[in-house]
């Protein structure tokens, strides 16, 4: 690799097992072009140093003439040795300069390149979001949840704390999964009801407004009363009293909610959205310092 920029006279940019990338630099001349610069440096030098050998032959003619000694401090303005300190001078600051802009053109590269692959991870991920939110609501009209009945049958206080502490005694349960509500989950609460008065489901929803939908969400669709809502050690037990003028549904039960199968798409779709949302932002916001960097 030090060959090569030897040889070349390049700065290294970038270096990976596929390829190799080289920096020409800004002072980079071709083969003519550098040929005639430094045949003109070799007669500026020339013609600096016959300068230099005429002043000194006038300064031991001047001194032969008036028989004074030579001068040992002579003036060295507008000399060859003038020209050659001030170049030496500031060839260090050039040559620092030249590095110092070759890092930062570097460093803007790797920026630009940078945010240009961030912007197009971006693009993909919205793409992936419009189609998950276009399969999610798919899903969701697909069901229908049912209206709220008018008809409430009234329970006493005395009867909701009874029916409460019948719930929480039974050791028979409905667990609610990631699908959610779903047909299934009425039927097995149907089935409860055929054998007992009250049913215990089981969810472990954290929000407890979530808790408060499904509950009321299950007391529309079964068309049971909801009890109470109660926390547990793990989750929440939602109680629901089947009523005392209970029958069994003679046809399918749940004919406007979704399947078992379509529930767990829902359910995935809508945490793949979730995933999507959040990695999205954290691409908005590495893009957002890409720029300010810029």
């Amino acid at each position: 690799m030090s060959a090569i920029q030897r040889l070349t006279g390049g700065v290294l940019l970038l270096r990976n097992k596929f390829y190799i990338l080289l920096y020409r630099g800004k002072d980079f001349l071709p083969s003519r072009v550098a040929a005639l610069v430094e045949k003109r440096e070799s007669e500026l030098k020339t013609s600096q140093l016959h300068e230099e050998v005429a002043r000194m032959k006038a300064i031991q003619a001047f001194s032969s003439i008036y028989e004074l000694p030579l001068p040992q401090d002579t003036s060295t303005s507008g000399t060859l040795t003038e020209f050659r300190n001030i170049q030496n001078k500031h060839e260090d600051i050039k040559e620092a300069n030249v590095d110092l802009n070759i890092s930062l053109e570097a460093e803007i590269y790797r920026l630009e390149k940078e945010l240009k692959v961030q912007q197009h991870k971006a693009f993909l991920l919205n793409k992936k979001i419009e189609r998950s939110a276009m399969e999610l609501s798919k899903l969701n009209a697909a069901w229908k949840p049912a209206g709220q009945d008018i008809d409430l049958e009234i329970m006493t206080d005395e009867e909701r704390e009874c029916f409460r502490k019948m719930g929480l005694k039974m050791r028979s349960c409905l667990v609610l999964g990631r699908r959610g509500v779903f047909d299934g989950v009425l039927e097995g609460l149907h089935q409860h009801w055929k054998h007992r008065e009250v049913a215990k489901v089981i969810t472990m929803q954290r929000l407890i407004s979530r808790v408060i939908y499904t509950s009321q969400f299950l007391e529309r669709e079964s068309g049971g009363v909801l009890v109470s809502v109660d926390k547990l050690k793990e989750g929440y037990a939602i109680i629901i009293y089947r009523g005392k003028n209970y029958s069994r549904p003679s046809e399918k039960i749940a004919k406007n909610l979704l399947t078992k199968r379509k529930a767990l798409q829902r359910s995935l779709e809508m945490q793949r959205i979730g995933s999507l949302k959040f990695f999205a932002h954290q691409r908005e916001k590495t893009i957002s310092d890409l720029k300010v960097k810029l």
